[in-house]
C-alpha cells in the first residue's frame, strides 16, 4: 500500500544517570528489566539496552560532551517516564521495595487512571498507572 511505512517507528527513552552500572542493576531488581545488551568501557561507564515486560529503555552514564546529563547534574529532570500496568500496585511496589522514593501512592484518580509516582535512586520521574482509554470513571 503506497505511503505505508515498512517498519513501525520506534522510540526508546535513553535514560542518563550518573552510574549506569548501579542503575542497570536497580531497574532489574525493581522492575524485573532483562538485559538484552550492555557494552562496557575500559572506565566502567555502561550503554545498556533494557526490556520491561518488553517495554524497551536504554541507560547510559551522562556525557557531558554530548550534552546528555543526569538528573543529578540538572537538579531534576525534564522528562516523567509512564509505565502503565495492569497491576500499577504491585508494580510501584517493587522499586519502592528496591530503594526508590514514593512520591504518590498509588490510588484512584479523580481524571485518569489509577495511578502512583516514584523517583528513581538515580533521579528519574516515574507515574506509574494502569492503562487508560481517555473515559471518565463512572460514580
Amino acid at each position: 500500500m503506497e505511503g505505508t511505512p515498512s517498519k513501525a517507528v520506534d522510540i526508546v527513552p535513553n535514560l542518563s544517570v550518573s552510574d549506569s552500572a548501579a542503575a542497570v542493576e536497580f531497574y532489574k531488581q525493581a522492575f524485573g528489566a532483562i538485559e538484552l545488551f550492555r557494552v562496557e568501557s575500559d572506565r566502567g561507564e555502561v550503554f545498556a539496552e533494557l526490556s520491561i515486560d518488553g517495554a524497551r529503555i536504554f541507560v547510559a552514564d551522562e556525557s557531558h560532551p554530548h550534552n546528555t546529563f543526569s538528573p543529578d547534574a540538572l537538579s531534576g529532570t525534564t522528562v516523567r517516564i509512564d509505565l502503565l500496568s495492569d497491576d500499577p500496585d504491585a508494580m510501584q511496589a517493587r522499586p519502592v521495595g528496591a530503594g526508590a522514593d514514593e512520591m504518590q501512592p498509588v490510588r484512584d484518580e479523580e481524571v485518569g487512571p489509577r495511578m502512583g509516582r516514584i523517583r528513581d535512586p538515580f533521579g528519574h520521574t516515574w507515574l506509574i498507572g494502569k492503562h487508560w482509554t481517555g473515559a471518565r470513571r463512572s460514580g
